[in-house]
Formats: structure tokens, sequence, C-alpha cells
């Protein structure tokens, strides 16, 4: 008997929409397959195979504090956390796994903000070339920034969220500058007799807040996208051939990712990036590993110490977004500030990417939570990753 596309995700193919496409139950689906609603761009690997995911019930099944009241394993916190896709690698080696009965684990995943840490990674390899200072202006990359936010901030208030702008990520609202931004990026449909904006020309119109830039930490997707701009114009390459090339390549990912693009392909860097979990973590291995794999440096290793080292931490105290008390915030990365050295990228519905340096343990976890912020406290996903970073393997 053949089985429906209903029989087998519970809603009719029809019933998912350019407006809904982010919401459940649809997003159990959608987040491995935004092709079939944004126009997207291939991050290319070098020979994509898939993989077979670990057995791995004895670690999901055994007994453990997960820091959640009524989730006394590993997979009961899992299921609880909305999760589509987990893995735990130790030194290397994937110790551990977990997918969701809907999830692929071949298939790309949206994963949301972490596309903001891959693209500062991106942005240090071209720094070692010379193609990028933090230092100066971003006017002296984009000179047509002028008179917007970005007209007198540097390219590293962009990196650390220090710009002084006047956005609210308000997520849930239809109408605002938020949701402007959600259709020049082609993630909501189009309003009736608007106007229509690219994702570069709505950059733009955007404005300085009453506070200097390199203050508080002001956390604001637009500024990752600007990344995005300030690479493909001091390159003349696209981003996603430029990650295929510089990044994903040469760490030797085993799919291809892609990147969701606006009506003229500009790159939705601040948050449109798919991949699979493992190859999440081997970006997460990488990194902990100074930027080498098998003996070549692919990220520059001073590059890492800076994003693992520094970040004003009174300006994270000021405006931190995450429980992370003694935290910072680096070239588009959280440092936890404590004496794991941890290090981690986030995005919204629950994507982790969390490093431990100390146990030489990497954790991915993707997921299709609900909503955008609040299903899970972000204490709870700290305490959980820490205990299973002490688990023996």
């Amino acid at each position: 008997m053949i089985k429906t596309f209903k029989d087998r995700h519970g809603f009719a193919r029809a019933d998912v929409t350019l407006a809904n496409w982010r919401t459940a139950p649809y997003s159990r689906w959608t987040f491995q397959n935004v092709r079939d609603f944004v126009p997207t761009a291939v991050i290319a690997a070098e020979v994509p195979a898939a993989e077979v995911s670990l057995a791995s019930e004895a670690f999901l099944d055994a007994a453990m504090e997960t820091g959640l009241a009524g989730s006394a394993t590993a997979r009961a916190f899992l299921d609880v956390a909305h999760t589509d896709a987990f893995v735990l690698m130790r030194k290397g080696e994937i110790a551990a796994e977990y997918y969701a009965a809907h999830a692929d684990p071949n298939a790309p995943h949206l994963v949301f903000s972490i596309s903001k840490s891959l693209t500062a990674v991106l942005s240090g390899i071209l720094e070692a070339e010379g193609l990028i200072d933090p230092d100066r202006p971003v006017t002296d990359y984009l000179p047509e920034a002028r008179g917007s936010v970005y007209g007198d901030c540097t390219y590293r208030d962009v990196l650390d969220m220090r710009v002084s702008l006047d956005f609210e990520e308000a997520y849930l609202d239809p109408y605002g500058a938020f949701a402007r931004y959600r259709r020049a990026m082609l993630w909501n449909p189009p309003l009736p007799d608007a106007e229509p904006e690219t994702l570069a020309s709505f950059l733009l119109t955007l404005t300085k807040a009453e506070r200097p830039h390199g203050g508080p930490f002001y956390y604001a997707s637009p500024n990752a996208d600007l990344l995005g701009v300030v690479i493909e114009r001091v390159t003349g390459a696209r981003f996603a051939n430029l990650v295929s090339d510089l990044l994903w390549k040469p760490m030797g990912a085993k799919g291809n990712a892609d990147v969701t693009v606006d009506a003229i392909g500009t790159p939705r860097t601040a948050g449109g990036v798919s991949m699979t979990a493992r190859d999440l973590a081997r970006l997460g291995e990488l990194l902990r590993n100074h930027g080498v794999r098998n003996g070549r440096q692919i990220v520059p290793e001073g590059w890492i110490r800076d994003m693992q080292e520094n970040g004003d931490r009174q300006a994270w105290q000021e405006g931190r977004n995450v429980d992370l008390p003694n935290g910072r915030y680096r070239s588009q990365w959280y440092q936890s500030g404590e004496a794991d050295g941890a290090f981690c990228a986030i995005g919204i519905h629950g994507q982790w990417l969390y490093v431990d340096p100390g146990t030489e343990t990497v954790i991915v976890k993707l997921s299709s939570q609900p909503e955008p912020l609040g299903d899970e406290e972000n204490q709870d996903m700290f305490a959980f990753f820490r205990a299973l970073c002490r688990r023996a393997i």
C-alpha cells in the first residue's frame, strides 16, 4: 500500500504554506525541507555520502540527572525538548545519536541563528587572508551604508552585536519591522500592494538608537545578514561557494548544506543555513581542534582563540539574552565564562551546538520546538549538556 504524505506526517502537503511553515505541527517536516518554501543556494560537500545513524539505546536510556524534573534519561529529555536530531561526539568520534521518528539523519535541518556563528567562522578565514579588518568601519566595505545605522560603526561592532540598532526581534509580530525583514528575505508572503524589498535594501533602512555603538550587547539578526553582504562584496564570490570551498569541503562534511536567499540571491546568513546534525558536530569538532583537520589549518587558530577568550563581559551583562551569568559574546559565538571553557552557537526553535574543550565533547541538538523561544529554559539545556559532558562513554 502506498503511504501518503498525510500518513507520514499527519497533515497534507497542501496544508503547509509560506505563511505557516515555521509553526507546529508543520515545522517537524519543514525544518528539514526549507527548499520547498524559500529559494536556496547549495553549500556543496566534496563527495556527498549518506550516513547510517549509530544505535545508541544503552546511552539514551541509562538513568542520568538531566536537570529537568520528570526526565530521568537522555531520551526522555530529548523527547520533552521537541528534539529532531541529537549527536554527541567525544574525542572526534560519534558516541551517541538520537533521531525522532519523523526525522531523516541525512536531511539538512534548518539551524536558524547557528548560521550567524558559521558566517563568523567564514569571516575569520577571510580576515586571515587580509580581506576583512574587524576594526575598520563598515562603510569601508559598503559605502552605501552611510546614512543608515551601519554608517558609523565598525565591523567589530557588528560581529559582537554591539551596534546601536533601533530594532526589535519581535518574532510573532506580523506587521512591524521584523515582519518587513522576514518578507524581504522571502520567509513570509508579501503583503498586498506593499513595495517589495530585497534583504540588503531593507538592512540599509535601519536606523540608529540613541546610545552609541560599542556599548551593551544588543542581539539583532540584521547584523549577521550584513556580515554576509560584506563578505560577498569583498570577495566578489557567493557566500554558498565560499563556505563550500573554504570550510565545508576541507572539514570533511558528508552532506550538502544550503542557505536561503532573497529575490536577487543575497544569502540569509543570520538564520538561513540548513545542514545535518553530524556535519554541524564536525564543525564543532574542527573548532575544538583549533581549526585543524588532518594536519591542515582550515580556520585560523588565532581567530578561534580570540573568539574563546575575548568579548566584553560588562557589555554582555548589560544585554545578555541567555542565562550565562559569567558569559561573554564574541564573533557571533557565546562563551560560558566558566572553568570548562565551553562555547556554543544557538538558534531559535531549539537549535544548539555546544563544545566543551575540557571533556573533548561536542553536542548538537536540532529541534522543532513549537515557539521560537521559551519552551525550554536555557539553563535546563546548559545543565543537560554539562551532565552529558561528565558522562563516561
